[in-house]
């Protein structure tokens, strides 16, 4: 099995995160090997996001609140609804080639919310699914939000884990189209504060054990 190559990129802003992500895809799909990047960002400035299914009136801000605020608004090729990035928030983007890791996209989606399950685990923190509602929840309050794409069978976009999130910015959408559940982060869950550099291993050890990489390696974006 292939080793996890994970590209540490810090802060960054969104559009310049997408390029990454479609560069590392067609280098993916040009690679007669067995490739798997991920991609490990906190998003600054943060930034509200529409995937395919997005409503647009899950955005509930004005355009002026949010620039007020300084948060930008993309439209996304990710499956989903609206979410947001900002931050202490960390977020990953797995390029893989899913041929090779089962050709089902459902699973794929159960697969990451394991990961996610297993990195709160290390936490202290039951994480749990919800049946028709992709994401990992504590309770009613969802800690990670998942939203993916595939293209030609090489995944991209991904998962957001909430850790010192600024948690009062997802009052300015409906998150993932949910209005009766709420949002949490591991800072709140634990009651003291979350270092990234605390968060990023669990999250490495968690992929490898669901997907079954031989290890995981830093790389250079």
């Amino acid at each position: 099995m292939a080793e996890l190559v994970y590209l540490d990129v810090g802060r960054m802003a969104y559009g310049p995160a997408v390029a990454l992500q479609k560069r590392l895809v067609a280098e993916v799909k040009a690679s007669e090997a067995e490739l798997a990047r991920l991609v490990l960002v906190e998003h600054d400035p943060p930034v509200i996001t529409l995937g395919r299914g997005a409503h647009a009136e899950h955005v509930v801000a004005s355009r002026e609140r949010l620039a007020a605020e300084g948060i930008e608004l993309h439209e996304s090729s990710r499956g989903g609804d609206v979410t947001y990035h900002g931050p202490g928030q960390l977020v990953g983007y797995p390029i893989l080639r899913l041929d090779l890791h089962g050709h089902d996209v459902h699973r794929y989606l159960r697969d990451l919310e394991e990961v996610l399950i297993r990195t709160v685990s290390r936490f202290g923190i039951t994480g749990e699914r919800s049946e028709g509602q992709t994401g990992v929840w504590v309770g009613a309050e969802k800690v990670a939000a998942i939203g993916v794409a595939v293209t030609r069978w090489v995944t991209w976009h991904g998962f957001a884990l909430n850790v010192s999130t600024n948690l009062s910015h997802f009052h300015l959408i409906v998150p993932c189209g949910i209005p009766d559940k709420g949002v949490t982060s591991l800072e709140r869950l634990l009651g003291r504060p979350v270092a990234m550099d605390e968060v990023k291993p669990a999250v490495l050890e968690s992929m490898v054990e669901v997907f079954g990489f031989s290890g995981a390696a830093a790389g250079k974006p």
